[in-house]
């Protein structure tokens, strides 16, 4: 979860002071046409793959099919790779990627051509990131939801949060969303697991999710549970989804709960009810049996000093001796470290090492208020068959949850699935696996004119290898490129090539 608004605003500003006079970075489409030919097509409705050709003009593709070469194209020959629709990453953290580096290599050489922001709660303005493209040009495009933590902070003030809202700030923040709603974003985003927007009430989420049905929205959110609580976690955003008739996403869906592992079929089950009952959820999930998050997810009572939580999180929430400290600004020599092995160190059990880490990062926030993302932890805490099991539920899709930090999904996910999922383990066929990466993501968030190939769409675009794609990045390597990708296009820039970045970058800002 990426929880605080100022840090991005202020690399706004300097990004607009520095980068004025040079203008936008974006590359200029070609006048000539480019034409992909020799090509297994998976045009991302789930159909069958196909032998033939895309013709691409101006960003976007003309024509599909058995084409010929033009006096004006440009071919490509695709020497019997597969081509799809460019991958949509549905729940994604990469933003702090792409203005640190345009060209987005986490991205790119994934084969993902669309981002999808403002996810936990947490969000930009939508004015803010329309500056941001306009200041400069990104590889990837990038569309967002507007988070409800960020509307509390803004109506209740930071040190506010842990209470209700009252009506009046009810009203407001239902004010900010439909002029957020306005302006292009997706929809609503909740984190109701952190405790930004823990204390909100039923009442509040609801409103502000009637809110965002009005304007034809969407809702996504991360569970108040994925652990102790899941089932009634599960009932809340069912009942949001029954009174606002909204579509409903369950965010990065998991059984992080030892005692409830196996379970992934009980809980699809209660989503195939909700769905007979006219209700439309699905989920988002992506293929790794650990998370990335703050450590004070692992105490859902929110006891942050007691023992008998921790050691309760530890027998049920976590796994110790697999669960690595990815970053933690008060000592940077405990990053990169298994929480046992730190508890070791300190000759204490690993309870009371998740007591000293937590105060120890509370203490830095005090000191340094400024300070963004103090503490996170790679968590074990999934069963592998619980995950595939939701990778393989019809109305799910994939996505990363990323960002280029510690945690291997950032650089990984949309190749593992293809490559471990898919052709090691059969888990399902390609086409279906492109359809949950590409027009099923599409459809369920509301993205318009993208994820599948055929004329009119946007020119994105992905050429790869299903007998070579695999992921490479792991806890201790977490920025190892994928092989299998040789090609990606974004809005007909080619923006990623045998193995590298090209330096074109010609993303744009997806508006709902």
């Amino acid at each position: 979860m990426q929880s605080a608004t100022h840090p991005f605003l202020h690399m706004i500003h300097i990004l607009l002071a520095g980068l004025a006079l040079a203008g936008l970075d974006a590359c200029q489409t070609a006048k000539q046409d480019v034409l992909i030919t020799h090509v297994r097509l998976i045009d991302g409705t789930g159909s069958d793959a196909f032998e033939g050709a895309v013709r691409i003009r101006e960003g976007r593709i003309l024509d599909v099919g058995d084409l010929k070469a033009a006096s004006n194209d440009s071919v490509i020959d695709g020497r019997g790779l597969v081509l799809a629709p460019g991958f949509i990453d549905a729940h994604s953290h990469h933003l702090g990627h792409i203005l640190r580096n345009p060209s987005s290599p986490a991205t790119a050489s994934q084969g993902i051509t669309t981002i999808v922001l403002g996810q936990d709660g947490s969000s930009e303005p939508m004015d803010s990131l329309a500056a941001l493209f306009r200041s400069r040009a990104f590889a990837v495009n990038i569309a967002s939801y507007t988070g409800q933590t960020s509307l509390r902070e803004q109506v209740m003030g930071e040190k506010e949060l842990l209470r209700t809202a009252t009506a009046r700030e009810i009203e407001q923040m239902q004010s900010l969303l439909t002029k957020e709603l306005s302006k292009g974003s997706l929809g609503l985003s909740t984190g109701l697991e952190y405790e930004g927007a823990f204390y909100s009430s039923l009442e509040e989420v609801l409103a502000l999710a009637q809110t965002a049905a009005a304007s034809n929205g969407r809702y996504i959110s991360h569970l108040r549970s994925e652990d102790f609580r899941l089932d009634e976690a599960l009932s809340e955003i069912i009942e949001i989804g029954r009174k606002t008739g909204m579509p409903v996403q369950v965010s990065h869906i998991k059984i992080a709960d030892k005692m409830c592992w196996g379970q992934a079929g009980r809980i699809l089950s209660r989503m195939d009810s909700a769905r007979q009952q006219g209700i439309d959820i699905t989920a988002d999930v992506y293929p790794y049996t650990y998370w990335n998050s703050t450590l004070k997810v692992l105490f859902p009572d929110k006891q942050y000093k007691d023992i008998r939580s921790a050691a309760l999180a530890c027998q049920r929430l976590f796994d110790a001796d697999s669960s690595m400290l990815a970053r933690f600004r008060p000592n940077t020599t405990y990053e990169g470290r298994m929480i046992a092995d730190l508890a070791r160190e300190r000759r204490e059990t690993p309870a009371a090492t998740l007591l000293h880490l937590i105060a120890a990062a509370d203490k830095y926030r005090v000191a340094d208020p400024d300070a963004d993302d103090v503490e996170a932890i790679a968590g074990k805490s999934m069963l592998e068959a619980d995950v595939r099991a939701f990778t393989q539920w019809k109305h799910s899709v994939i996505c990363s949850d990323g960002n280029a930090g510690r945690h291997p999904r950032g650089y990984g996910s949309f190749p593992r699935v293809l490559g471990l999922y898919v052709r090691e383990a059969g888990l399902m066929r390609l086409e279906e696996a492109i359809h949950k990466m590409t027009g099923l993501t599409a459809k369920q968030l509301g993205i318009q004119g993208r994820g599948l190939i055929q004329p009119g769409q946007a020119a994105d675009l992905v050429l790869f290898d299903p007998n070579a794609i695999i992921d490479h990045a792991t806890l201790q390597d977490s920025h190892a490129l994928s092989t299998g990708i040789h090609q990606v296009w974004v809005n007909g820039g080619l923006v990623f090539q045998d193995g590298q970045t090209t330096g074109q970058h010609t993303g744009a800002l997806l508006k709902r």
